[in-house]
């Protein structure tokens, strides 16, 4: 009897450490981050990865997860390169105790690479300020997320502000404006908008590509000298952008009549080329600076404890890690917005969590308690609208510091609209999709 009542106890033992750990498992939100630092891009992936973990890490610390549900998350070098891109994907997706919540690549070239896997799989592909441009058509791509602003939106705002800055969009006919880009998916995603652009304010557009990873540009600078162009648009990454302004400066062109796609406005960009990128101006979704609450709730509740990712604490309110807070924000405030349909202090599937991101909206009011009012633009997402903004700010380098310089800027969304559901109108075709009907979406 005795042998039998301490069996019997021992399986109650067992069961309830059992039990235990899946209701441990099951109060964590499983994220998997395909992140990259290593190689050519190694300083926008540590600076943005690093950020959104230290906020991810802040919501765990100060708040005890998102009612209650703790964060976690596991990184998978993809060194960004598309193959390892898609091993990640399909390494992260089945982890946690729900699956992968959200698969966030910071690569237009993953993105294609995994855009039909994420469909088939339910998972949310949440691409901020990059990635294929007609998937904020929502009744299109009912799983990717090109939040914010999309490349597009982007290009027509960097047209106004130079138009802004030579008197009036109307000012901008008969005048030339190359086009520097990389020459990859991400460097063509601008060249639609910009020829219509250039229609529509009457100003020559002469595109140039720059190969991979952007270390050599003696002939494009030399074609820049042969053209003279009023302004130069920088939509580089990496190694390109140093190299640019520094080419800039030995051929004579005013940086202060270059605008740098977001890519390429970051400490990063700028710090290697020295002098010759002071008077350099970036289009951006973010801004650089710890002067912001929810950065010094960060340096307060993560790195006083020694928690804090980042090696170098010094890139903390850089433009990238900045930007690693803005992935950090709207992923958690999905997640919040989704528990409040499927169960407060509940994990979330990925599909749930595919709700959150489609139903979020970070107004005024909540940004503010967030800490982060003009750090970010407010946003509304919808079924039909995965962009949810459009809102770019120009920061301008001074030699030191990156400096804001406008208020936020609006797309040109009569144009960037219709451009968007032509595209994806396109795509549904060839691949047989039924575009959903938003207003039967709840």
């Amino acid at each position: 009897m005795k042998v039998k009542t301490i069996a019997l106890f021992a399986a109650a033992v067992a069961s309830a450490a059992v039990s235990g750990s899946v209701l441990a498992q099951a109060k964590e939100q499983f994220i998997g981050l395909p992140s990259y630092r290593v190689g050519p891009y190694a300083a926008g992936g540590s600076g943005i990865y690093g950020g959104w973990i230290d906020y991810m890490t802040l919501v765990n610390e100060r708040d005890g997860g998102i009612n209650g549900v703790k964060l976690t998350w596991e990184e998978c070098e993809t060194e960004y390169n598309n193959a390892r891109g898609v091993e990640c994907y399909e390494r992260l997706k089945k982890k946690g105790a729900t699956g992968n919540t959200t698969f966030q690549p910071l690569s237009t070239g993953i993105t294609y690479s995994v855009l039909d896997k994420v469909a088939q799989d339910k998972i949310p592909m949440v691409t901020i300020g990059y990635g294929r441009t007609d998937a904020a058509d929502g009744r299109v791509f009912p799983w990717v997320f090109p939040m914010i602003t999309t490349y597009w939106s982007q290009a027509t705002g960097m047209v106004k502000y130079i138009g802004q800055k030579e008197g009036g969009l109307d000012k901008l006919k008969g005048k030339k404006i190359v086009y520097l880009y990389h020459d990859s998916a991400f460097g063509k995603e601008g060249i639609p908008v910009l020829e219509k652009q250039a229609a529509k304010h009457g100003f020559n557009l002469k595109t140039i590509p720059v190969a991979h990873p952007g270390n050599e540009q003696q002939s494009q600078w030399l074609t820049i000298r042969q053209e003279r162009p009023d302004w130069v648009i920088l939509w580089g990454w990496g190694v390109m952008n140093p190299t640019a302004l520094k080419a800039a400066a030995k051929t004579g062109f005013p940086r202060e009549k270059m605008v740098g796609v977001w890519w390429s406005g970051a400490e990063e960009d700028t710090v290697p080329a020295g002098d010759a990128a002071k008077g350099f101006t970036a289009a951006g979704f973010n801004v650089a600076g710890t002067n912001y609450p929810v950065v010094k709730a960060i340096q307060d509740n993560v790195y006083k404890k020694n928690k804090g990712n980042m090696e170098d604490k010094s890139r903390v309110g850089s433009v990238y890690y900045n930007r690693g807070v803005v992935h950090g924000i709207i992923t958690v405030e999905a997640i919040r917005v989704a528990q409040e349909k499927f169960g407060k202090g509940k994990p979330l599937t990925a599909e749930q969590a595919r709700w959150g991101f489609e139903h979020l909206h970070i107004d005024a009011k909540r940004l503010k308690e967030l800490g982060a009012e003009g750090f970010m633009p407010d946003l509304a997402i919808t079924c039909a609208d995965h962009e949810g903004s459009g809102k770019v700010k120009f920061q301008q380098w001074d030699g030191k510091a990156w400096k804001v310089v406008s208020d936020w800027v609006d797309a040109d969304k009569d144009m960037v609209r219709p451009m968007i559901e032509e595209s994806a109108g396109k795509y549904a075709k060839e691949k047989g999709i039924t575009p959903r009907d938003c207003s039967k979406e709840g």
